[in-house]
């Protein structure tokens, strides 16, 4: 089996000019497939409120939560990355609280380090945890979990805003920074800036990696599709079709048959 993915080989990834393949997982089977598939990294996004829970927005999801699904996933992860996402309200009510949870993580649930949005105003947060062993991925640009503050899923234009979270960012301690609805161009200089790699989702090819929610790239989501998603399945199609054949066949008796019988 190949050596697990670290913080260190991401790096050195970004240094030998490496795309990074990441993608969000949820529970074991998909968690497992990815891992086999040789995905380096695997997110346990807050993005299951809408994904797994069926929710309009991320930010119900619970710290109880993220530990379950991500303890779950770890458990399938033989080399790629686990990294958790720290929900809404995990880390923004005190310094305490913040590094009490993204500890949780660590030892609850086996993730390597944690995900949490924002730039220069979490900067403090990155720093302490950083100083106490936990690795830390930054999240700038569309940060989902201010989705009301910024009127919508809209995506961020400000280039030197941008360009100063990412670089407050690494400067605290960061190990990675996922890049999320950001122009191209401006994903493109962030990565030049940087030391530490750039992940993007709808950021454009020059970031040092790309990240998508799984269900989506497989085609297992209903309605809406955001722009920057490739489809590369339709399994809800498919998964549909089989069922549809499996109610047929018990509704005719068809099954079980013979051969599926004792």
């Amino acid at each position: 089996m190949p050596a697990a993915i670290t913080s260190k080989k991401l790096l050195d990834m970004k240094k030998n000019g490496e795309k990074i393949v990441a993608l969000t997982a949820y529970d074991f089977p998909f968690a497992q497939m990815a891992d086999e598939a040789g995905i380096h990294l695997l997110l346990v996004g807050d993005s299951l409120g809408m994904v797994v829970q069926g929710e309009t927005n991320t930010l119900g999801v619970t710290m109880d939560q993220m530990i379950y699904h991500t303890r779950i996933v770890a458990k399938a992860a033989g080399t790629a990355m686990v990294i958790g996402d720290m929900p809404f309200m995990s880390y923004q009510t005190s310094l305490s609280e913040a590094l009490f949870n993204a500890g949780r993580f660590l030892k609850e649930s086996g993730a390597s380090g944690v995900k949490l949005e924002g730039g220069a105003a979490v900067c403090k947060t990155i720093r302490a945890m950083t100083e106490i062993g936990i690795p830390v991925m930054a999240h700038i640009g569309l940060t989902p979990q201010s989705v009301h503050q910024m009127g919508g899923y809209r995506v961020q234009r400000d280039r030197d805003r941008l360009l100063e979270d990412a670089r407050k960012v690494e400067e605290a301690g960061s190990f990675s920074v996922v890049l999320e609805g950001i122009p191209a161009d401006i994903s493109e200089e962030i990565t030049r800036s940087l030391a530490i790699p750039t992940i993007g989702i709808g950021a454009g090819a020059a970031c040092d990696g790309q990240i998508l929610v799984m269900h989506d790239m497989l085609g297992i989501n209903a309605g809406h599709v955001p722009k920057f998603v490739k489809k590369y399945a339709a399994l809800r199609q498919n998964a549909v079709e089989a069922l549809r054949t499996y109610a047929d066949e018990v509704q005719s008796v068809k099954f079980p048959d013979k051969e599926h019988s004792y």
